[in-house]
């Protein structure tokens, strides 16, 4: 294993980091706050140590192997994090480093969990880099979803790989012109989304932020009331076409603008029948209840439902208030999320399709054993290879919520906050459920060994598990 390229593109990634605290910087000098230092401060340290890296490093071209690939992608997501929470740790909030620590990674992996209160008052700087941190993560993730994941054969994405001789079925011929044409797209996303946010009465400083965390289905929000403080259906509506339209996955987003090519993924048509089909559940579940089911009630079940299956984490209104059955349901649907090459988390929608494909097969099998029949994902036939990676991903999925909220647990959080913690950790959803962590609270109250484990659990859930997992294994650390 040749350590240095592993640590080579980490130099870049955290100049990348550094450059963009000055946007904050700027921000903080012009409404004259002292921040505005630390910011320049960290950008300078942070910039200068990822150019002594970069330069220290680099040789001649090289390629990755798997073994290496597995480790820059874990090394990169602890540099960046430690990075991004240095502003955090120096600045006047008097954050402890731990805070520091989970409100960077919460950033970074669009989870969207805070430890901050008082939003409302706090310096433009610091939420401007918060709602930055999430719009990062947020390409950074699809990138990692559309090329390193699936090149790694994690949890059945080698179902997504792509190969760059190939130019029959994507509309660049080079991965290069794949991540510039996403940035072009994430970034007209971003713009569309704030000025959507402004024409429905948000101030443009609370539309470029909401636009950010919006498409980066992140969820901080500029207020402790997220976005709840706006009381206003339009920006809800808003919110829940873009959350909606960043949890598809961006190389269909791109075919389609690019190509007008109108062919649908499968996945896409069982996240979107899923969603509808619980909103409309909740919205019959609370009229029989008695509850008056107007067009704010509708807009209500709408947006919660969206946030919450696109791991985006808004919160307009207690939905735990909403009854057991429909709690229920909002749970389910934590651990879901979005579709794969998407900016959403969860256990993604095409793991669905293929573990029922594969249901479908054994009862076939079970009916008339002699009988042939494939396993198919839209018009592929699928190996035994992708649908075992599936199916052992979704074991590994839920062994690992398992773990955490046991592990929870002995930090003396009571039971419903360290399953609710450790489900919206491993699926990078935000807010909870309880009077701790739910829509109306945050995690400051957590032990900071609480705050750690979940850390952890974040960068798991972002890295699909398995890439993180394999580490653990002696054989990874042999010579080959």
């Amino acid at each position: 294993m040749n350590i240095r390229i592993v640590l080579l593109p980490i130099g870049p990634l955290i100049a990348t980091i550094a450059a963009a605290m000055l946007l904050p910087a700027l921000v903080d000098a012009y409404h004259g706050n002292p921040d505005w230092r630390v910011f320049v401060a960290t950008a300078a340290g942070t910039f200068t140590l990822g150019g002594l890296i970069f330069l220290s490093l680099r040789r001649e071209p090289f390629t990755y192997s798997f073994r290496e690939a597995v480790l820059f992608v874990n090394i990169a997501w602890v540099a960046v994090s430690a990075t991004a929470a240095l502003p955090l740790y120096f600045s006047e909030l008097g954050l402890s480093f731990v805070d520091a620590w989970f409100e960077a990674v919460s950033g970074l992996t669009t989870t969207g969990a805070t430890v901050l209160t008082k939003l409302d008052t706090a310096p433009p700087g610091l939420l401007l880099w918060r709602s930055l941190l999430q719009w990062i993560g947020g390409i950074g993730i699809v990138v990692a979803g559309i090329w390193l994941l699936p090149a790694l054969r994690v949890g059945g994405q080698q179902l997504f790989a792509l190969e760059s001789s190939d130019q029959t079925e994507k509309p660049f011929s080079r991965i290069e012109r794949y991540a510039a044409a996403l940035l072009v797209l994430y970034l007209v996303i971003t713009v569309a989304c704030t000025l959507l946010y402004v024409l429905c009465g948000m101030s443009l400083f609370e539309a470029v932020n909401h636009a950010m965390t919006t498409v980066a289905t992140g969820g901080y929000s500029t207020s402790d009331s997220s976005i709840g403080k706006f009381e206003s259906n339009a920006v809800l509506w808003v919110a829940t076409v873009f959350m909606v339209l960043s949890s598809l996955p961006f190389i269909f987003l791109l075919r389609l603008f690019v190509q007008r090519n109108t062919a649908i993924d499968p996945q896409i048509r069982y996240f979107l029948l899923i969603a509808a089909s619980v909103m409309l559940v909740i919205l019959v579940y609370r009229k029989l209840e008695g509850e008056t089911i107007d067009f704010h009630a509708v807009t209500q079940v709408v947006f919660n439902t969206v946030s919450v299956i696109t791991t985006t984490g808004y919160a307009s209104e207690d939905y735990t208030q909403w009854g057991d059955f429909a709690f229920g349901l909002i749970f389910f649907l934590t651990f879901l999320g979005g579709c794969t090459g998407s900016t959403a988390g969860g256990l993604k929608v095409f793991r669905l399709v293929v573990i029922r494909q594969t249901l479908k097969q054994v009862s076939a099998r079970l009916v008339r054993p002699n009988q042939i029949v494939s396993v198919r994902y839209g018009a592929q036939n699928l190996s035994d290879e992708v649908a075992a990676s599936a199916l052992g991903f979704v074991f590994v999925y839920f062994a690992t919520f398992a773990l955490f909220a046991v592990a929870l647990s002995f930090t003396e959080l009571d039971a419903l906050t360290a399953i609710s913690a450790s489900a919206t950790a491993i699926s990078n959803v935000g807010p909870g459920v309880g009077e701790i962590i739910g829509p109306s609270g945050n995690f400051s109250t957590l032990p900071d060994l609480a705050k750690w484990l979940l850390s952890i659990e974040m960068i798991l859930g972002r890295l699909e598990l398995m890439s993180t997992f394999v580490m653990l294994l002696p054989v990874f650390w042999r010579p080959w």
